[in-house]
């Protein structure tokens, strides 16, 4: 889950596994995997950075990354 803010201050968590699209217009919006949107106060790259600290978290991504042919 992340911690996100409505544009009338209000926190609230989200699981992240149901964001599907992320867009500006100008304000953040998230499109939902259930066709529902969300507006936040958070800017694009917030939310992304929350979404990569919880996969990170959970495990679905993982901490470092290799660059081009490397190999462990």
């Amino acid at each position: 889950m992340i911690e996100l803010t409505r544009l009338n201050g209000q926190t609230f968590y989200l699981h992240a596994l149901l964001i599907e699209q992320i867009q500006a217009f100008p304000d953040t919006t998230i499109l939902l995997t259930n066709g529902k949107s969300i507006i936040v106060k958070e800017s694009m790259t917030g939310v992304n950075e929350k979404m990569q600290a919880f996969y990170s978290s959970i495990g679905l991504v993982g901490t470092t990354a290799m660059k081009g042919g490397d190999k462990e």
